[in-house]
């Protein structure tokens, strides 16, 4: 009697974790939209986290509190600081920057790299069983990883008739340290609160890393507005469409998601794996919103192999022969935590 309630839920859950990637999507097209417009990678990324801080203060009287996070940084700056240089400030800017270097469905794919970087840095981060990158892991970061090249060189091909030039080598290297820097830099807070004994929920690390990460967003705007002078209306509208929907609409939406099927590990893994509709989502929007032209050919064909190994990699995550919780829990996306 209690297995069609599971699979409601469960199906629950994959519906509101797609809607998530819906939400998620609008970072690559906003960004997209507002570097098309002249607007400078710097406003870009330190608007988004600037706006995001002030829209998740009412949020978090339902989510534990403010004041767990004051002390929290309060007792350890600088691990903080640290933390939210790599998963934030480093991350956003990377993104931001590879953002006017082609259509918004080509950083979003690109970027999804990011399922299986967290567990690649496992062995520079951990000391025990979580140190061991699993071969079935590698082999579809393989995958992920091809269909990421793919994309980037059909593109290039389909542009330049030749293959990605110094501009795009340099996109393309951004969007991998981003997809890198994001998990790295929550894999680093999990480490830092697992040693303090700190218990707090993911919003409230979420908050905790978005306030540690503002004087460095004032130096990244000091930067911008010295380079590009004061942001356009428009771009600061565009901006906080991104710290909405991406920064609090589909984070909330996503753990949520993941939450509500936190014990069930195939469903757990679906959840996960809906992501890679992002990369669906933003070759939809691309085409409707910015007039982007469709993906074809070897791009095409990327974008199919990277939404192909996001669901390999949550099939992974989700057999029973995945082993302990720890193991598991080595595998898994790092996204919006």
């Amino acid at each position: 009697m209690s297995a069609p309630p599971r699979n409601g839920l469960a199906l629950a859950a994959v519906g509101i974790a797609l809607a998530s990637a819906l939400f998620f999507t609008m970072t690559y097209v906003l960004n997209r939209a507002s570097a098309s417009e002249g607007g400078h990678w710097a406003w870009m990324a330190s608007l988004r986290y600037l706006i995001t801080l002030p829209l998740m203060l009412p949020l978090m009287r339902f989510q534990g509190g403010a004041r767990p996070v004051l002390r929290a940084i309060a007792a350890h700056p600088w691990a903080w600081l640290r933390c939210a240089g790599i998963g934030f400030v480093l991350f956003y800017c990377m993104l931001s920057y590879a953002a006017a270097s082609g259509p918004s469905w080509l950083v979003a794919g690109s970027f999804q790299f990011t399922v299986i970087a967290g567990m690649l840095c496992a062995p520079l981060l951990y000391r025990d069983a979580r140190r061991r990158i699993p071969p079935a892991g590698l082999a579809v970061a393989a995958m992920i990883l091809a269909g990421v090249l793919l994309m980037q060189f059909g593109h290039a091909r389909a542009e330049q008739a030749g293959g990605l030039d110094r501009a795009g080598w340099i996109a393309l290297g951004c969007v991998l340290v981003a997809a890198i820097s994001y998990p790295l830099g929550n894999r680093l807070l999990l480490l830092h609160l697992e040693r303090s004994g700190e218990p707090l929920n993911a919003t409230q690390r979420v908050f905790g890393l978005t306030l540690a990460s503002q004087p460095l967003w004032l130096l990244v705007a000091i930067y911008a507005g010295a380079r590009a002078g004061a942001p356009a209306m428009a771009h600061v509208w565009l901006a906080a469409g991104v710290a909405l929907f991406a920064g609090v609409i589909a984070t909330i939406l996503f753990f949520q998601a993941t939450g509500m099927v936190r014990d069930q590990p195939l469903a757990l893994g679906a959840a996960e794996a809906m992501q890679g509709a992002e990369v669906v989502f933003a070759v939809l929007l691309g085409v409707l919103l910015l007039g982007e032209d469709w993906p074809s050919g070897a791009a095409l064909a990327g974008a199919v192999v990277v939404i192909a190994g996001i669901v390999a990699f949550a099939w992974v995550v989700a057999r029973p022969a995945a082993g302990s919780e720890a193991k598991t829990r080595a595998l898994r996306t790092d996204k919006g935590a």
